[in-house]
Formats: structure tokens, sequence, C-alpha cells
């Protein structure tokens, strides 16, 4: 997980590159524009929804604080994610 300090402050999971080929191959039928992808997502016990997009030849799930604070979420932590794509 990696903190990106903007005009917004946000936390994201960079998923694994491996997968980007996968998800771009179905991005098409499942952005509702923008290239955005909705998503549920788990992380431990916590379920939220979100959207994540392409960026740096991978695609970027962004980590809501309410889910960060629940598993207790660091910063450089790998993280285990179960993602269904589509979902919102």
């Amino acid at each position: 997980m990696w903190h990106w300090r903007g005009p917004a402050p946000y936390h994201f999971i960079s998923l694994p590159v491996e997968l980007a080929d996968e998800i771009k191959a179905r991005a098409r039928e499942l952005t509702y524009g923008w290239g955005m992808i909705p998503v549920a997502a788990t992380i431990g016990t916590t379920r939220f929804t979100t959207s994540m997009y392409e960026k740096d030849g991978t695609y970027i799930l962004p980590i809501k604080n309410a889910v960060r604070f629940a598993e207790e979420l660091e910063i450089g932590a790998l993280i285990l994610v179960d993602i269904d794509l589509g979902h919102t």
C-alpha cells in the first residue's frame, strides 16, 4: 500500500502487473467511462466498493480510510485483496 499526497490525499494498492493484461482484456465490458472499473473488494473481514483504474502499467485500487483503519493496514505492506470486477 502506498500514499499519494496530492490535493486530496489517498491510499492505494498497486495490483501485480501480471494481472493487468487480464483486467485490461475485460476493461471495455466493465468500465463506466474514463477507464474506471467498479469493483467490490475484500481485505481481511472488510468488504467495500470502489473503482480502480490503470496507472503505470497496472491497475491501482483506492483504499478507503475506513478499510485502512479497520484492517490496520500500513504503508508499504503487501496486502491480500479479493477483487470482484464489475461490482458496485
